[in-house]
């Protein structure tokens, strides 16, 4: 048997636009999975959290999509149940790549890590 991380290769590629949050609607659009169906994901899988606006609205980053792309090709082409896809995500033997969002944690100078939160910072007020 192949192992779902083996298996992932295999899947097609989604294009994910460049921004720092998604809304619900728009992670529907781009993974092809309802918002019902994604809220529904959230109280099943504790790795998928994604934060919240001051008003509630769920706030997807690129990491987020990449999990619920892996989570549907694991439900839908791969035919895992829920459990079977909690199972790969605990055991390790699935890793989504993460996103190429800057480290700001590590290293680099404070200007650095103040201009990363600041450009961080309007995209979310842009959002709101």
């Amino acid at each position: 048997m192949i192992k779902a991380k083996e298996k992932k290769k295999n899947s097609p590629a989604v294009k994910i636009p460049e921004k720092l949050f998604y809304k619900i609607g728009e992670v529907g659009r781009i993974t092809g999975v309802e918002p019902y169906v994604l809220r529904y994901w959230e109280s099943e899988f504790p790795f998928l959290k994604p934060r919240k606006s001051r008003s509630g609205q769920r706030l997807y980053v690129k990491k987020d999509i990449e999990t619920i792309l892996e989570i549907k090709r694991l439900l839908y082409e791969e035919r895992y149940t829920i459990e079977g896809v909690k199972r790969c995500f605990s055991e390790s033997n699935l890793k989504v790549v993460p996103s190429k969002e800057p480290d700001v944690q590590a290293g680099g100078s404070l200007k650095d890590k103040l201009e990363h939160i600041k450009t961080r910072l309007r995209e979310i007020i842009n959002q709101l």
